[in-house]
């Protein structure tokens, strides 16, 4: 993997094998309480890294566990505000109690994609952050609205493409309802990532090329491939 593309997985989400994973990656984003997780398994996570020297950030969404974080909700500014808040300082919390740095925030799931594409989200978003955590670097998906609204306010981005996905010609996320959506086999993700890598291209669905940068790729933990397939990843890469 090269230096300046690091593996992201989000953790702390219940999948039995995350343990596992940890050795290959360079930063977990940890589960706070809104679609997943509590204090003890925020802990149990931060640790788990901890002991290995992976960086950790928070992982916030709408306070949405029926749906695993994955529906998209209207919801009052300051509502949504007061809730982010919660699950970032629970996480703060604990990552201060065992004296461990804060590296990121990255949204979960339906509002880290809502976030890139609803302008006004994304301004709310960023302000907050902005405000509350000014030090904090966000994830972001290149060319999003988000990228922009936090990069007009003034927050330290890191650009993210995630591994296991396909994408769009609008650079968006294939729907996980649509063959081929998710990536499984080392085979598959080497072919998606290796223009990423080597070029800084991405190959869309549909065989369109998209120049595009990034800091940071994320691979899913609950992918069914991925203990065969990160492992390879991370040594070759």
């Amino acid at each position: 993997m090269q230096k300046s593309l690091q593996i992201n997985i989000d953790l702390g989400e219940g999948v039995p094998h995350e343990k596992k994973l940890i050795p290959y990656l360079h930063a977990a984003s940890v589960a706070c309480g809104g679609h997943y997780g509590d204090r003890d398994s925020i802990r149990e996570t931060v640790l788990a890294c901890g002991e290995l020297e992976k960086k950790v950030g928070a992982h916030p969404s709408y306070p949405d566990r029926k749906n695993f974080g994955r529906k998209s909700y209207r919801m009052h500014r300051m509502q949504l505000l007061d809730t982010l808040l919660e699950q970032i300082h629970l996480f703060q919390e604990v990552i201060q109690a065992q004296e461990m740095d804060f590296d990121h925030i990255k949204f979960h799931g339906a509002l880290y994609n809502d976030a890139a594409s609803q302008p006004e989200l994304a301004n709310w978003l960023s302000e907050f952050l902005y405000s509350e955590f000014p030090e904090i670097p966000v994830f972001v998906p290149p060319f999003s609205e988000m990228e922009r609204a936090a990069k007009f306010v003034g927050l330290k981005t890191r650009k993210e493409l995630f591994g296991d996905r396909a994408y769009t010609d609008q650079l968006l996320l294939l729907p996980r309802t649509e063959k081929g959506a998710l990536l499984t086999s080392f085979e598959e993700i080497e072919a998606h990532i290796s223009p990423m890598l080597k070029e800084s291209k991405i190959h869309t669905k549909s065989g369109k090329e998209i120049k595009v940068s990034a800091e940071t790729i994320c691979f899913h933990g609950d992918n069914p491939g991925i203990l065969d397939f990160l492992p390879k990843i991370f040594r070759k890469w």
